[in-house]
Protein backbone atom coordinates (compact mmCIF):
# COMPACT_ATOMS: atom_id res chain seq x y z
CA UNK A 1 0.00 0.00 0.00
CA UNK A 2 1.37 3.38 -0.94
CA UNK A 3 0.79 6.48 1.12
CA UNK A 4 -0.55 9.70 -0.36
CA UNK A 5 1.52 12.86 -0.18
CA UNK A 6 -0.09 14.23 3.03
CA UNK A 7 0.24 10.82 4.71
CA UNK A 8 3.90 10.65 3.71
CA UNK A 9 4.42 14.14 5.15
CA UNK A 10 2.83 13.01 8.44
CA UNK A 11 5.00 9.89 8.53
CA UNK A 12 8.08 11.96 7.77
CA UNK A 13 7.32 14.30 10.68
CA UNK A 14 6.69 11.36 13.03
CA UNK A 15 10.00 9.74 12.11
CA UNK A 16 11.85 13.01 12.26
CA UNK A 17 13.17 13.18 8.73
CA UNK A 18 13.47 11.30 5.46
CA UNK A 19 11.54 8.05 5.05
CA UNK A 20 14.26 6.43 2.96
CA UNK A 21 17.12 7.53 5.21
CA UNK A 22 17.77 4.12 6.75
CA UNK A 23 16.37 1.97 3.96
CA UNK A 24 18.57 -1.05 3.20
CA UNK A 25 17.36 -3.20 0.27
CA UNK A 26 19.51 -6.15 1.44
CA UNK A 27 17.89 -6.33 4.83
CA UNK A 28 19.21 -5.34 8.19
CA UNK A 29 22.78 -6.65 7.97
CA UNK A 30 22.85 -8.51 4.68
CA UNK A 31 26.34 -7.64 3.50
CA UNK A 32 27.04 -5.01 0.90
CA UNK A 33 29.37 -2.11 1.49
CA UNK A 34 31.15 -1.63 4.78
CA UNK A 35 31.63 1.79 6.28
CA UNK A 36 35.13 2.14 4.84
CA UNK A 37 33.91 1.74 1.24
CA UNK A 38 35.16 -1.82 0.80
CA UNK A 39 32.88 -4.68 -0.20
CA UNK A 40 32.08 -7.30 2.43
CA UNK A 41 31.05 -10.84 1.64
CA UNK A 42 29.00 -13.23 3.77
CA UNK A 43 30.86 -16.10 5.42
CA UNK A 44 29.76 -19.45 6.64
CA UNK A 45 27.33 -19.18 9.53
CA UNK A 46 29.08 -20.22 12.70
CA UNK A 47 27.88 -19.51 16.22
CA UNK A 48 26.01 -16.39 15.10
CA UNK A 49 29.18 -14.57 14.05
CA UNK A 50 28.30 -12.30 11.12
CA UNK A 51 31.45 -10.21 10.89
CA UNK A 52 33.23 -10.06 7.53
CA UNK A 53 36.56 -11.86 7.35
CA UNK A 54 39.45 -9.40 7.42
CA UNK A 55 43.19 -9.66 6.93
CA UNK A 56 45.40 -6.61 7.37
CA UNK A 57 48.38 -6.05 5.10
CA UNK A 58 51.27 -4.62 7.08
CA UNK A 59 53.87 -2.86 5.00
CA UNK A 60 54.49 -4.54 1.66
CA UNK A 61 54.14 -8.06 3.03
CA UNK A 62 51.27 -9.22 0.78
CA UNK A 63 52.35 -12.88 0.81
CA UNK A 64 51.96 -13.08 4.58
CA UNK A 65 48.47 -11.54 4.32
CA UNK A 66 47.48 -14.07 1.64
CA UNK A 67 48.70 -16.94 3.82
CA UNK A 68 46.74 -15.57 6.79
CA UNK A 69 43.62 -15.35 4.63
CA UNK A 70 44.07 -18.93 3.44
CA UNK A 71 44.51 -20.11 7.03
CA UNK A 72 41.39 -18.25 8.18
CA UNK A 73 39.36 -19.67 5.28
CA UNK A 74 40.53 -23.19 6.10
CA UNK A 75 39.66 -22.74 9.80
CA UNK A 76 36.20 -21.40 8.90
CA UNK A 77 35.54 -24.43 6.68
CA UNK A 78 35.03 -22.39 3.52
CA UNK A 79 37.16 -24.72 1.38
CA UNK A 80 35.23 -27.73 2.64
CA UNK A 81 31.94 -25.95 1.92
CA UNK A 82 33.04 -25.03 -1.62
CA UNK A 83 34.08 -28.60 -2.32
CA UNK A 84 30.78 -29.91 -0.95
CA UNK A 85 28.68 -27.50 -3.05
CA UNK A 86 30.56 -28.11 -6.28
CA UNK A 87 27.98 -30.76 -7.28
CA UNK A 88 24.44 -31.47 -6.19
CA UNK A 89 24.22 -33.92 -3.32
CA UNK A 90 21.11 -36.07 -3.16
CA UNK A 91 19.35 -36.14 0.22
CA UNK A 92 20.12 -39.86 0.63
CA UNK A 93 23.82 -39.20 -0.05
CA UNK A 94 23.76 -36.32 2.43
CA UNK A 95 22.32 -38.60 5.14
CA UNK A 96 24.99 -41.23 4.46
CA UNK A 97 27.77 -38.62 4.54
CA UNK A 98 26.52 -37.11 7.79
CA UNK A 99 26.27 -40.57 9.35
CA UNK A 100 29.86 -41.39 8.27
CA UNK A 101 31.07 -38.07 9.71
CA UNK A 102 29.27 -38.74 13.01
CA UNK A 103 30.79 -42.22 13.26
CA UNK A 104 34.22 -40.77 12.54
CA UNK A 105 33.78 -38.11 15.26
CA UNK A 106 32.64 -40.79 17.70
CA UNK A 107 35.70 -43.00 16.97
CA UNK A 108 37.96 -39.97 17.34
CA UNK A 109 36.38 -39.06 20.70
CA UNK A 110 36.80 -42.66 21.91
CA UNK A 111 40.47 -42.64 20.89
CA UNK A 112 41.01 -39.44 22.86
CA UNK A 113 39.23 -40.69 25.97
CA UNK A 114 41.25 -43.94 26.17
CA UNK A 115 44.63 -43.24 27.86
CA UNK A 116 47.52 -44.38 25.69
Amino acid sequence: MTATAPERQDLRQERGGDLNKDFNPRGRDGGGERGDGQQSFPRAERSGDNKPMEVRVEGDNINRAINQLKRKMANEGIYKELKKRRFYEKPSERKKRKQREAERRLRKAQRRSVPA
